[in-house]
């Protein structure tokens, strides 16, 4: 059984302390309402970062407590031997009605049966059995004492090795296959019985199902990229290298805010393909893709920016002021083009331990899939992502079906959160929000009028 080995008092009714068994620290809390004590990990190796962690994770459980949704979670053993029994429960009924000893009656049970299992290969014996066996021979052994919620992306990829070791290989896409099937079944129980929610299941990948993911940052991860790649910018030891990672900070914003394709794509673009549409202080910017994958058969794409590229497009300009508009966008301050901005990519995210992901190496393209991804779960259709980026509903179903259930987490858990009601706005942020205002309103007439006597804002 674990120990104690370090534990540090936030008040009377939160603390964090450590294992034996992990680096890690954990909160351990409970609701003045409620004389429950609760336990979550912080995910965090620093004691500082755990304390800070711990705070947002009691209010959060707070709210949830007082709005009637924190989620009572269980054991993973517990849920699994629900799928098995349910599995086996199953298998036994399919035998009895090929043996016709089941009555007329008892054949709505089965049929329910088959639809809370799922199981889309209910024709093959077989996989009842090996539903079972996988969860019995891995999953329990591995995840049984853990909460279902706790069953987390990182906790996958920690069993992946474990079960490698295990096996003393690593295992065919068959058995990957067989045992995310498995175990997709347990989340499933898990959703139905409202021990989880549906944007809590982690993402299970199969080693030799190439092109079925693709690796992609979270909003948490993004900012911890940029924060590296301006930290990395301070810390040049050259001006060469400066801009390249001043360029780089900029391409980024610009591509995971249009979805455009790293490489030829981006490059491509000139100051002249940037489209300015503005009306007092607001303003739809759009680019023209003209040279890349798809540009040849489909002809040029314009693309929707998100309004977050003014940011990049206000150090843009700074640099170039005599800009002209079949100057290249994506040029170092100096004027020189560079090949230079994948590899200080790699480094920051070699620096930030973001390089690998559960469905791959991220490099610049994960940039797009980024897109492509925040897209889909802020519940954008399909149809207009492919329009948008460049390619087919079929491709982006192949390559994103894994975020599928989350854009329906609603709908699957049966749980709404509450919106934040935003705090009435003070004196003051109601004048620096007009200040903003006249100032946008300023700079967007200053660009529109650029745009219509130079060819570019």
């Amino acid at each position: 059984m674990a120990k104690y080995t370090a534990r540090h008092d936030i008040n009377d009714t939160l603390y964090i302390y450590k294992q034996d068994n992990s680096e890690r620290w954990y909160v351990r809390f409970r609701f003045e309402q409620d004389t429950k004590w609760r336990t979550k990990s912080t995910k965090k190796k620093d004691k500082d970062e755990a304390i800070a962690m711990a705070h947002r994770i009691y209010l959060d459980q707070e709210i949830r407590f007082e709005a009637g949704t924190l989620i009572e979670s269980k054991r993973f053993k517990h849920i699994a031997d629900n799928v098995i029994d349910k599995l086996e429960a199953e298998f036994a009924m399919k035998q009895a009605l090929r043996s016709k000893q089941v009555p007329p009656e008892k054949l709505v049970d089965y049929i329910e049966a088959n639809d809370r299992i799922g199981s889309k290969r209910q024709d093959n014996d077989p996989v009842f059995h090996d539903y079972s066996r996988a969860l019995k021979n891995y999953h329990i052994p591995y995840f049984g004492k853990k909460y279902i919620t706790n069953v987390d992306q990182e906790a996958i990829s920690e069993f992946d090795e474990w079960r490698a070791n295990k096996l003393g290989r690593k295992p065919a896409s068959s058995t990957l296959q067989t045992h995310n099937a498995a175990l997709q079944l347990v989340f499933k129980e898990a959703i139905e019985r409202r021990w989880m929610i549906a944007a809590q299941v982690p993402v299970l990948s199969s080693k030799g199902e190439s092109g079925t993911r693709r690796a992609a940052f979270s909003e948490e991860e993004y900012e911890v990229v940029l924060e590296g790649i301006y930290e990395s910018e301070s810390n040049a030891h050259t001006e060469k290298t400066r801009q390249i990672r001043e360029l780089l900070y900029d391409y980024c914003e610009i591509a995971v805010n249009t979805g455009i394709r790293p490489g030829t794509e981006m490059e491509a673009i000139t100051w002249g393909d940037i489209e300015l549409r503005s009306q007092n202080e607001k303003a739809q910017f759009f680019i023209h893709v003209r040279k890349g994958k798809t540009t040849k058969h489909t002809g040029t794409r314009k693309v929707v920016c998100k309004k977050d590229v003014i940011g990049a497009l206000i150090r843009l300009r700074k640099r170039f002021p005599n800009r002209k508009p079949t100057d290249i966008l994506m040029r170092l301050a100096s004027g020189e083009s560079t090949p230079q901005l994948s590899k200080a990519f790699e480094k920051v995210l070699q620096r930030e331990n973001l390089k690998q992901s559960p469905m791959g190496p991220r490099t610049l393209y994960s940039l797009r899939h980024t897109y492509i991804t925040w897209q889909l779960l802020n519940g954008q259709t399909m149809d207009v992502i492919a329009k948008q980026c460049g390619t087919s509903v079929a491709m982006i179903e192949q390559h994103y079906s894994h975020v599928k259930p989350e854009m329906f987490a609603v709908a699957l858990s049966g749980v709404t959160f509450d919106k934040e009601k935003p705090l009435p706005k003070s004196k003051k942020r109601q004048t620096v929000d007009s200040k903003n205002m006249e100032r946008d309103e300023k700079r967007f007439k200053e660009w529109a009028a650029e745009y219509k006597t130079r060819g570019c804002i």
